[in-house]
Formats: structure tokens, sequence, C-alpha cells
């Protein structure tokens, strides 16, 4: 009686001509991630359940989340990045895109790829935020798990010609949006490899 719950969604469209296409995608194109604010709005039935949301308290691991507690942590907007993206397509030759939602690295970035081609990314290079060290730790989660249910820091990927890259991180940051190069893409059969 005391509860609700409230749900939004907002529906696309966009042009056939500019529809991208990830045949497109080839050896040698790069991974440029659009670094996300959190957890966004993926898994948060685990994240209820490692915290134990219901019972505990939420002012809790300031220290680890860099002086933030755990509910203002958890209660980070979701950055949507419909500015910044429209600015780069304005501008470069975006091959494809994968938003990292939930499914994370391992089920959102194949569908941005061809039949062809891999994504190999390095977890060293994944500027991973201090919410998913602290989810991995508390929930005992092996890491594997946590790149296939959470977006580890990147909201989305973009994949652009080795040539483009400094430019659409360029007009990224121009748009308040960090990105950087995460990865690159080579031969392979629709899968993401980190290492």
């Amino acid at each position: 009686e005391d509860d609700y719950d409230l749900a939004g969604f907002s529906v696309g469209i966009v042009d056939k001509k500019r529809i991208l296409n990830n045949e497109n995608v080839k050896p040698g194109d790069v991974l440029i991630a659009l670094p996300s604010t959190g957890v966004h709005s993926n898994g948060f039935s685990l994240v209820r359940k490692v915290f134990d949301i219901e019972n505990k308290p939420l002012d809790r691991f300031a220290d680890e989340l860099g002086g933030k507690t755990l509910g203002e942590t958890l209660l980070t907007p979701t950055r949507l990045y419909v500015k910044a993206v429209l600015a780069v397509l304005n501008e470069v030759n975006v091959k494809s895109i994968s938003h990292i939602t939930g499914g994370g690295f391992y089920e959102n970035i194949p569908r941005a790829l061809n039949d062809n081609v891999k994504a190999v990314i390095k977890k060293e290079d994944v500027k991973v935020l201090p919410i998913f060290n602290l989810i991995q730790k508390e929930g005992n989660i092996p890491e594997r798990d946590m790149y296939n249910t959470f977006n580890m820091g990147v909201g989305m990927m973009m994949v652009v010609s080795p040539e483009d890259a400094d430019k659409t991180i360029e007009i990224l940051k121009a748009n308040d949006v960090d990105a950087y190069v995460v990865g690159k893409i080579e031969a392979g059969n629709k899968e993401v490899e980190l290492w």
C-alpha cells in the first residue's frame, strides 16, 4: 500500500539510410568506451541480494565508494548518451554501436559485430567503477559473471576505423563523455575476448 513502482521507456525511429550496418566492422577497427555513471539499470536484483538492501542500512561503504554511501551510489542517475552519440554520428562514419545493459559485455557487444570478427578487450583497459569491485567482493561473484551481468563502468561502445578514433573521442569529450579506446576488432566469430 505504501510502495509504488515507476517505469518508463522510449521508442525511437531512424531513417533507413542512417541505420548502422555491422557488416562494415572489420579487423583493425577500434572499440571506443563511453563510461557509465554506475550500475545504471543492470542487475539490480543481484545488487539487492548482495547488499541485503531490505535488511541492512544504505549509508555504508563510503570509504570503498570514494566518500559516497551505498545508497547514493546506487541511486546515481543513468547516463544518457543521445546528444553525444548524435554529435559523433554527424561527423564520423561510426560502424556500429552497442549499449552495455543487461547481459553485460558478453551478450551486448556481439550485437555490434558481424560473423567474421570478434572484439578483443584487455580487462586492465576497462575503467571499472568502485561499485562493481564492491559488488564482486561482497557477493563473491566470479569475474566472468560480473562482465556478463554488469556494464563494469562502460555504458556504451562504438566501433570506428582507427583513423576516426581520435576524432570520435574528441567529439565525445566535447559533449562531456570521457570516452577512451578500450579494445580492437580482430578476425573471429562474433564473440568477445576479455583477457
